[in-house]
């Protein structure tokens, strides 16, 4: 609402939702509202509809790696391929990066996407085996690592 400059009345009107609605919500009387409800909120506020369950903090903090990283989005667009399948939370992940000094160069946001997309390929690996015979030898590998890890 705030970053539309919209009162109760203007998500109303945006939204199709009734005030007394938006009202419930914001006041939290109303402490589930319907897929549709949300939905119908996301649409008309413009975010999706995690968005809506997530602190302002946290979204004035993505908002802020956003616009403090631009080259990303540019990045995003030249190679759209190095992005595919990926979730907010790895967009997040790219976006919070910073550069020697900064904001990242595009050299440098190409240089985290594949390392992000190395490590999720690493734990979809591992998911899987985590899930076959394999899984008590793989859980013994990666205690061993990890104490390794913590004890240096």
């Amino acid at each position: 609402m705030a970053r539309l400059d919209l009162t109760v009345d203007g998500v109303a009107r945006r939204t199709g939702l009734d005030e007394r609605t938006v009202k419930g919500i914001l006041s939290g009387a109303k402490s589930k509202p319907h897929a549709h409800t949300l939905h119908l909120l996301a649409v008309g506020l413009e975010v999706s509809t995690d968005e809506l369950f997530q602190s302002p903090t946290t979204l004035a903090r993505r908002q802020f790696d956003r616009e403090t990283n631009p080259v990303v989005k540019e990045c995003i667009q030249a190679q759209p391929k190095l992005f595919a399948n990926w979730v907010d939370a790895d967009f997040d992940e790219l976006y919070s990066r910073v550069g020697t000094g900064g904001a990242l160069t595009a050299e440098g946001a190409i240089h985290a996407a594949e390392a992000i997309n190395r490590k999720r390929d690493l734990h979809d690996k591992l998911s899987l085996l985590l899930e076959t015979e394999q899984a008590s030898v793989i859980a013994g590998i990666l205690e061993l690592l990890y104490e390794q890890v913590r004890v240096s």
